[in-house]
Parts: C-alpha cells; sequence; structure tokens
C-alpha cells in the first residue's frame, strides 16, 4: 500500500498499540503447551504426489482429494502450468505432478484448465523432460520405463565411508529419501492405480521410444563422466550377486526402521515419509503393520485440510516458530512473561541428548545437543534451529536452562566446518562432485556451509560470551567476510533471498562487536538503503535464485521490510530515515486485527528447485522489528544487545 514516504513513524502511541496487537495476534496461536505452530507451505508437487501415493495404495478418500483439488486448481498459473512459488514461472515437473493428481482427482482431460496445463507441458518438451523425481513417480505408475530414471543401486547402503560416492557424504534430506527410494527402484513395484489413471497424453514422444532420458546440459565434466558411469550400471546392475542385493536391502530397511521416527516420520520430511510408505507396501508389510502403520500417520500428520481446500505440507516447523515467536514477544513483553516461559519450558524438553544421529559420522565424539526443526526428528538436529533456541533460553536467564545452554554450545561447535562456516544439518557435507551425479539434477544433494546458518551461530556463541578473538569465531568471522557479495550482501540459503542473508550477517557482526564503520558493514548497510522500496518497504522474491538482481521484487512485503529493519539497526542505523519509513511501512501495512497478510514466498528448500512459505514469518518477524524498534528509541546505547 503506497504512502508518503516522507511521513514520520507513528506516533508512540500507535507504536505501542500496533505492538499490543500484533502480540495478541501471535500468542492466539500459542498452544496450551507453549509451543506455536504455524502452516508451512511448498508449491503443488507435495500435494500432487500425496494424491498419487492414495491412488499408489488404493487408499483413495474422495472428500479429501476434491478438497486438495480445489487448491491445485486455485495455484495453476496464468501460464498454464504450475509455478515453483506465488506468481511465479512455469515449472515442468510440478505441473506434470499436479496434472496426473488432478486427473487421478477426476477432472476431465477436455476441462478448460487441463488443456491449458497440457498444453503448458507439451510446449515445454513434455513430461519425458521432467526431473529425475518426477520420472521415478512416473515409473511407479508404469507411464515410463524404470530405465527413465538413473541407475542407484542398493549396494550404495554397504559402500563403505573411504568410496567416492556414499550415503554418508550427501545431505540428510538426501539420504533419508534415497534410501527407501533403492529398495523401490530394487524391487520396481507397480501402483495400484485403481482407477487405471495415465498420462501419456503428456509425453511429446512415446516413452518408449525415448532414448536420452538421461541428458545435458551438464554443470561440469563431472556430469559427462556420471552419464558415462550411468552406462556402464545399467550394464552391472543385473549381474550384481543376490547375496549381496539382498544384503543392500536388508540394510536399507533397517536404515530406515532405525530413524521411523514415530508419527513425525522417517527424517520428518514428506518425500521420505511417502517413500518409506511405498518401501513397506513394497517388501509385503500389511497396512496395520507397526511400521507400515506408523509410517502412513506421519504422512496424514502433515496435512492441512479446512473446510473447502486442503493441502500437505513439506514438514512442519514448531521448534523454528516457537523459538523466532519467543525472540518477539520477549522483544514486547519482556523475556519473564508466563507466555515466554511456557514456550522456553516447552522447547527445553525437546533439546536431543539422547540419540547420537547422523551427524556423528564426521564428527564422532561431539555430545548430543541439538534440537530438530519439527516435533521430533532426534536423528537430524539443526544447526540453525539450536542457534536460535540457545539464544532466547540465554536470553530468559533462567538458571535451569544453563546446562542445555551448554551441550548446544558445544554441539554448534563441534559442528563447525573446516572453513569455518556452518552447515544446517552436517558438517564438511560439501563434496560438491556429487551435485552432478545423474540422480542430482536438482543440485541440492549436498548441506555446505551457508552465511546464514553460519551467521546464527556465531549470533549464538557470541551472546553466551564467546570473544570474537576465539579461534572458533575468528574462523567464522574470516569465512563470512570472505562470502560477502560485490553489492555488499550475504546469500541467503534459507530465506529469501539476499536481504534474509543480509539480515542474519549483521546480527552477528553486532553480536561480534564489530565497530559500526567496519567495511563489511558499511557496504552491507549501503545494500539495504539501495534496495528499499519508494513505499519504504522491502521486498525480494525467489528470482533472484535465477539472477535477478538481488533484493529487488515488485511489492513490499513485511517478512522482507522487517528483516531489512532488523539488519540495519543491528548495524546501528535506528535514527537513520530509511528506519524509520520502514517502520512507517510496517505499521500502516497492519491489519486491524494484528496480523499481516503476505502471498510472496520467502524462504527456501533447494534454490531453483524447491521453495516455501513459512505463514509465521510475516507475523513475528514484524512484531520483532517493530518492538525492536520501539526498545531502541527509548535507549541511550542505540545499540541492540542480543545476538538475534
Amino acid at each position: 500500500m503506497p504512502r508518503d514516504t516522507d511521513l514520520p513513524p507513528p506516533s508512540s502511541a500507535a507504536l505501542s498499540d500496533a505492538i499490543a496487537r500484533g502480540a495478541e495476534a501471535l500468542i492466539a496461536r500459542q498452544h496450551a503447551d507453549g509451543h506455536i505452530v504455524y502452516e508451512l507451505e511448498a508449491d503443488a508437487t507435495i500435494p500432487a504426489e500425496y494424491v498419487l501415493l492414495e491412488h499408489y495404495l488404493d487408499r483413495i478418500e474422495p472428500a479429501l482429494e476434491a478438497k486438495i483439488g480445489r487448491y491445485l486448481r486455485e495455484i495453476q498459473g496464468e501460464h498454464g502450468g504450475w509455478p515453483l512459488f506465488h506468481d511465479g514461472g512455469f515449472d515442468l515437473s510440478a505441473s506434470v505432478k499436479a496434472y496426473f493428481a488432478l486427473k487421478a482427482i477426476g477432472d476431465a482431460p477436455e476441462a478448460a484448465h487441463m488443456a491449458r496445463a497440457r498444453a503448458a507441458i507439451l510446449a515445454a518438451g513434455g513430461a519425458e523432460r521432467a526431473n529425475v523425481f518426477t520420472r521415478a513417480q512416473l515409473a511407479l505408475f508404469g507411464e515410463v520405463p524404470w530405465r527413465a530414471v538413473p541407475v542407484m543401486p542398493a549396494e550404495l547402503m554397504i559402500a563403505p565411508r573411504w568410496f567416492p560416492i556414499n550415503l554418508w557424504r550427501v545431505s540428510y534430506w538426501s539420504r533419508t529419501v534415497i534410501v527407501p527410494l533403492l529398495v523401490l527402484m530394487a524391487k520396481k513395484p507397480r501402483a495400484r492405480n485403481p482407477r487405471g489413471i495415465r498420462v501419456q497424453e503428456l509425453f511429446q514422444t512415446p516413452p518408449e521410444q525415448v532414448r536420452d532420458w538421461i541428458r545435458g546440459p551438464y554443470r561440469s565434466p563431472w556430469g559427462r563422466f556420471f552419464k558415462g558411469l550411468d552406462s556402464v550400471l545399467r550394464v552391472l546392475d543385473p549381474l550384481v550377486p543376490a547375496r549381496f542385493r539382498d544384503r543392500s536391502l536388508a540394510r536399507a530397511v533397517a536404515f530406515v526402521r532405525a530413524r521411523l521416527n514415530g508419527e513425525d516420520g522417517l527424517g520428518a520430511i514428506y518425500p521420505a515419509i511417502a517413500n518409506s510408505v511405498m518401501m513397506f507396501d513394497a517388501l509385503g508389510y500389511a497396512p496395520d503393520h507397526p511400521d507400515a502403520a506408523i509410517a502412513w500417520q506421519a504422512v496424514r500428520k502433515l496435512l492441512v485440510i479446512g473446510e473447502d481446500r486442503a493441502y500437505c505440507q513439506p514438514c512442519v516447523s514448531p521448534i523454528w516458530d516457537t523459538a523466532l515467536a519467543g525472540h518477539a514477544l520477549a522483544e514486547t513483553w519482556g523475556a519473564d512473561h508466563p507466555r515466554i516461559k511456557a514456550a522456553c519450558a516447552w522447547l527445553a524438553e525437546r533439546q536431543i541428548t539422547d540419540v547420537v544421529g547422523d551427524w556423528a559420522v564426521a564428527r564422532p565424539g561431539v555430545p548430543p545437543g541439538g534440537w530438530a526443526f519439527q516435533y521430533a526428528n532426534p536423528h537430524y538436529p539443526d544447526v540453525d534451529d539450536t542457534a536460535v533456541v540457545g539464544m532466547l533460553l540465554h536470553r530468559r536467564g533462567d538458571p535451569a536452562d544453563a546446562p542445555a545452554i551448554v551441550r548446544a554450545r558445544e554441539w554448534i561447535i563441534g559442528l563447525q566446518c573446516r572453513g569455518g562456516g556452518w552447515g544446517a544439518f552436517d558438517a564438511d557435507n560439501d563434496h560438491q562432485f556429487l551435485n552432478h551425479i545423474p540422480f542430482a539434477d536438482h543440485g541440492a544433494l549436498l548441506d555446505p556451509p551457508t552465511a546464514d546458518v553460519t551467521a546464527r551461530c556465531v549470533s549464538f556463541l557470541a551472546q553466551i560470551g564467546m570473544k570474537a578473538s576465539d579461534p572458533v569465531l575468528a574462523r567464522a568471522l574470516a569465512w563470512l567476510r570472505s562470502e560477502q557479495e560485490k553489492d555488499g550482501s550475504w546469500f541467503g540459503r534459507w530465506g529469501t533471498n539476499y536481504i534474509y542473508g543480509t539480515w542474519s550477517v549483521l546480527c552477528a557482526l553486532n553480536a561480534l562487536g564489530l565497530p559500526r564503520d567496519d567495511p563489511a558493514i558499511a557496504r552491507a548497510v549501503a545494500f539495504l538503503r539501495a534496495t528499499q522500496r519508494e513505499d519504504g518497504g522491502w521486498g525480494e522474491d525467489e528470482e533472484t535464485y535465477a539472477g535477478s538482481p538481488p533484493g529487488r521484487y515488485k511489492e513490499s512485503t513485511p517478512s522482507h521490510t522487517a528483516w531489512a529493519l532488523l539488519g540495519l539497526m543491528a548495524a546501528g542505523e535506528v535514527d537513520h530515515p530509511s528506519v524509520a519509513r520502514g517502520i512507517a511501512w510496517l505499521a500502516d501495512a497492519q491489519h486491524e486485527n494484528g496480523e499481516w497478510v503476505e502471498q510472496p514466498y520467502n524462504a527456501v528448500g533447494f534454490p531453483r528447485v524447491f521453495y516455501l512459505r513459512y505463514h509465521g514469518y510475516k507475523q513475528y518477524f514484524p512484531l520483532l522489528a517493530l518492538a525492536r524498534f520501539t526498545a531502541l528509541q527509548r535507549s541511550n546505547q542505540r545499540r541492540v544487545g542480543f545476538g538475534f
């Protein structure tokens, strides 16, 4: 909503009212046990895959699928297909899955929206040019031959750690998705598909006639090498002795069963959980077998079912939402408020102290002490969540939380990568050549260090008292300096995008006590000022991952405006006119019910491949920014006293 950019921020009374309404709207989401969770939305692929899973298993729920169908039709783009994010361009793979799901639900191919989608898919090369995961889905339904999918021998399960390609060299999300998929690729099951739904009309060339399923463009010479290796493995795979194959499959099943994770599921992410459901089915497990039943229950837990529409989330974010909301409320009311106490108590109970997860393969001997992202995911705690929770517990200052903070500190230090940064779940998970195997056409097989996660770790360690001269933080600071872009920004791996990354690092540099005229800070401040929009806000969308100008978008959003403001305030700019204009925009954008509205996506699963909309970002980040501005205005020091 445009406004006079010369207007001052709202009066103290108006700002206090906006903060109070924002806090009330936020705590209305708090559960009786203290936690807060918002919806986490992706694109059409996850709800479409859920529909296809029902048809794979012949567990069709017409009423639920009708609601998912309504959701899929609502998010169809003007280009005829489905985008990866709000108002985004056509994506072939998402469109193939959405079309398949709608046809399975009962939409007639002759319907206008289906005809538009089909025309867009064929114009983009047809379903034969969809990505690996889509072709695997099609293979499970018999729509393409299994040679459409790169060879992934089950013997990966018994490959030693020294072998160049092994499961411990890929990210947690890749590992949990791949292991049950190895069983499916070995067994080659066929979906029950009781309605006999087919989508051959989406192919330019009949699938049996396609000869170039595995093809470029290759991102490096490694791609051509792995294409050749794939050809060799196709010849060798049928020759693998049965005893080796059986041993490999048994190890895959054991891996999954050890990490089933109750109703939260394998890896607590939809693709891995869905693959585990199909794996158990392919192995002949009855639906009421405890393992098969709990895996199905984990899938169902991800559904968001409303009165008229429904969709499936990729995962849930209660730890992240609770911690971030806790910071916003602590800024608003002070850390001793009963609501924050309840949130911290809920979080403290969920620290992972009794499971040594997959991260220990790279860091043996490091004691556990992290937090997961989801309700439960003990094998895969998240470095980012751990830092944010640790800062909130430290901020509250309850002596009872001191041991938890120490454990978090030791675990985070233990997972620092060799170069000084931090990845999200593993240490030194950066064997870049693996991103060029045919299976990794999404380019996100790995979990290398990133500026946003590293910044959060630095903020936490500095907030709890570690000095900038400590070797751990000195290495991290050097790494962050090396990652700064020429325009002064930092890339945002897990949030969209350069505004998110720049805010994250500015908070860390402030926590370290760097002077405000430090060149890195000055350049980052210049970037944020330069990207402020005429209406006083900031915006950015996922096109910046594909080469669009960093930090720019056609509209301002509550999330990006809050991040930019928090970054500028961390850099000591609270009295600069750009901050006043941003605060004015945020206050003006708030609705009477205390909430903000935001349609553009604000986060990332995999750049260029999978994006996310955290429904909570538009609420707790603007509240945090408004409350912090008010607190700094009342302060003589004008300095943010926390790492976050």
